[in-house]
């Protein structure tokens, strides 16, 4: 059937309608194409270019140099070292068995390292390089390099180490470096960005510790391109980092050194303080450790021969270790009375060996008693009873606030791991603390540095440096931070809280201690005229004597196994006519102060003179075995045969 023209014409403009809704459609839909790929590639530019930067880019921190740590002279203490390592990436190396074996025949690996890095490298993506082996010398470095075309994949690599160049001598102050841990991470509650970066090293104790943000310094970046799988392909930018600051401290190194050396292999410590301004000079702990060996990661065999030691060598006994104080306490009772205004210089008390107490008797160390003793015989001989009146009559209260003027009881803000606060008891603090009233038995303890009080080396030392000085001088470690001293200029020292003229009968009495005839310390004596010092013994015990040991007779030290031997203590200043240095040394079951009076002696010359000091500052009858001590020590510790600085 023919179409009408009529029906033609219809047809063509329902084509033509059709026609134009799809153009339109098509136009609206390319319209909307082209606006939305301007706001792309226009509007958006800048946001798909960083984010395509960022995919191609990668920023990456690098280590700063640690801070490096000297003596008061400038002598370094803790150093920063070239390491030498070998890295391997291990979609570089292909066989990666087989590029281990040729390696292994031109450095010696490892075993437990190597086992060690094998397990890392199967963890990590395949583009990571792996450390196999590090701290190699710079021979086998070289060897890697050259034969670099036949190990495919291993890089060798460059960076610092710390090294401790003294060892042990410094080990206690200094403390030691080591990898981030968990453990580490989980005491910061925002760690710097550092500190994620694999083998990464922080101080772990010591100054190296509690200096560590000081230490550190500042990350730099470097930015470096990489590919779709984030595998490095070169570096396109470096900012390099702020190396950590340089410390220096008040240890004068040659005195830290030879008081090291003259600790020897005793369980014990000394402290050596400026008498001007509060520096510490000499600060050990004896036996010591090798901190290098905790940097390159200790072996299990080395630190059980470490754990293991009855002399506990880990421990910082100078500024840790709590002692009952003995007999050199007794300064501050007598102080304390002399203040309270209960006794004077010549105020006597009797000493028939003993003195019963709510029906308990407390002896003296004379068993046959010294008789009428005043405040200076009685600190010359050591004389127990007359304390034990003067506590009596004064309290545990005045007792203990004298202590804490005098720096015990106090923890010392040093930078030292562990520094311990002492125990200057109260009776408030037995009744909180032991859930008991304070019982007068209690006070007599108190008197003669026993019972429950308890003091460091490092607070006798401040303790004496305070009696010497009559300034409440306050212990400092560092004396400078980037060549920026951080001393307080001496007029700034606030005096001591003590009348003068009291501290002046005690600084006499400490002098008589060693000075005078029946003196606890005149065998060791100083004999130089310009350096004479003043000082106090004491003899801490560690077992309780019971009366059928008194009744058959006391075991002398000797004969006890060593662990209940007494402890051996003495302090002291020195010149006495201008105090210029103060010491502390405890000797751990030493069997009395008899161990602990010559090793101070010997440092407070050293200290003087800035070396070995002549014979004829030594009694007459010490001379040859001085001689030969000194012959000893410097030919067993060379790094005391330099000549020192005089501090006389």
């Amino acid at each position: 059937m023919r179409r009408t023209p009529a029906d033609t014409a219809a047809s063509q403009n329902k084509l033509t309608r059709r026609g134009l809704l799809l153009g339109g459609a098509q136009l609206a839909f390319m319209g909307g194409l082209g606006l939305r790929m301007r706001y792309l590639q226009v509007d958006q530019a800048d946001e798909f270019r960083l984010l395509a930067e960022e995919n191609r880019i990668n920023i990456r921190l690098i280590p700063p140099a640690r801070g490096e740590i000297f003596d008061r002279n400038g002598v370094i203490i803790a150093a920063n070292e070239p390491s030498y390592r070998i890295t391997m990436v291990r979609e570089d190396a292909g066989n990666v068995t087989e590029v281990i074996a040729r390696l292994s025949t031109l450095i010696e690996l490892d075993d437990g390292a190597l086992n060690r890095a094998m397990t890392e490298m199967e963890r990590s993506p395949p583009f990571l390089p792996v450390t196999i082996a590090e701290r190699i010398s710079w021979e086998e470095m070289s060897r890697v390099a050259v034969n670099a075309p036949a190990l495919p994949g291993v890089t060798p690599e460059v960076g610092l180490s710390r090294k401790y160049p003294l060892g042990t001598e410094f080990a206690h102050v200094i403390g030691y470096v080591g990898p981030v841990s968990d453990y580490d991470l989980s005491k910061i509650e925002d760690p710097d960005q550092l500190l994620l970066i694999p083998r990464f090293q922080i101080g772990k104790v010591g100054i190296e510790a509690k200096r560590e943000t000081n230490l550190r310094g500042k990350a730099g970046t470097k930015q470096v391109e990489v590919n779709a799988v984030g595998r490095v392909m070169r570096e396109l930018d470096r900012r390099e980092g702020q190396a950590g600051d340089d410390l220096q401290l008040t240890i004068d190194q040659k005195l830290q050194s030879y008081v090291q050396a003259r600790l020897g292999e005793e369980s014990a410590a000394a402290v050596v303080m400026d008498c001007k301004s509060g520096d510490i000079l000499a600060i050990n702990s004896a036996p010591s450790f090798d901190p290098n060996l905790f940097v390159r990661g200790i072996s299990v065999a080395d630190y059980g021969l470490l754990t293991e030691n009855s002399h506990r060598p880990l421990a910082t006994k100078s500024v840790q270790g709590t002692y009952p104080p003995g007999s050199t306490f007794k300064m501050v009772v007598a102080l304390a009375a002399l203040e309270a205004g209960i006794i004077n210089s010549e105020s006597t008390y009797w000493c028939p060996g003993h003195l019963t107490v709510s029906n308990r008797r407390f002896h003296c160390w004379k068993r046959g008693g010294h008789g009428h003793m005043n405040l200076e015989t009685a600190i010359r001989e050591s004389c127990d009873v007359f304390f034990y009146e003067c506590a009596l009559e004064v309290g545990i209260e005045n007792i203990t606030n004298m202590a804490n003027r005098l720096g015990l009881g106090v923890k010392h803000g040093i930078p030292m791991s562990a520094v311990a606060s002492g125990l200057t008891p109260t009776k408030a603090w037995k009744q909180r603390n032991r859930d008991s009233p304070w019982v007068i038995g209690d006070t007599v303890n108190s008197s003669i540095g026993q019972g429950f009080v308890l003091a460091s080396p490092l607070q006798l030392a401040v303790m004496t440096a305070r009696l010497a000085s009559g300034k409440a001088l306050e212990p400092r470690l560092v004396k400078s931070v980037n060549g920026i001293d951080q001393s307080a200029p001496p007029d700034e020292i606030p005096k001591l809280d003590v009348n003068a003229n009291h501290l002046r009968i005690v600084r006499k009495a400490m002098y008589a201690v060693s000075n005078n005839r029946k003196g606890t310390a005149y065998s060791q004596r100083i004999i130089a005229d310009d350096f004479r010092l003043a000082g106090k013994t004491g003899t801490s015990q560690v077992r309780n004597i019971t009366a059928a040991e008194r009744r058959a007779g006391v075991i002398r030290n000797e004969d006890l196994p060593w662990e209940r031997r007494d402890h051996g203590l003495f302090v002291n200043f020195a010149p006495y006519d201008d105090p210029q240095i103060a010491v502390a040394v405890i000797i751990e079951h030493g069997g009395g102060s008899s161990a602990a009076t010559p090793v101070a002696r010997d440092i407070t010359l050293q200290a003087l003179y800035g070396g070995d000091p002549p014979l004829d500052a030594y009694p007459r009858k010490d001379r040859a075995r001085i001689k030969a001590q000194q012959e000893r020590l410097r030919r067993e510790f060379p790094q005391l045969r330099s000549t020192g600085r005089d501090r006389a």
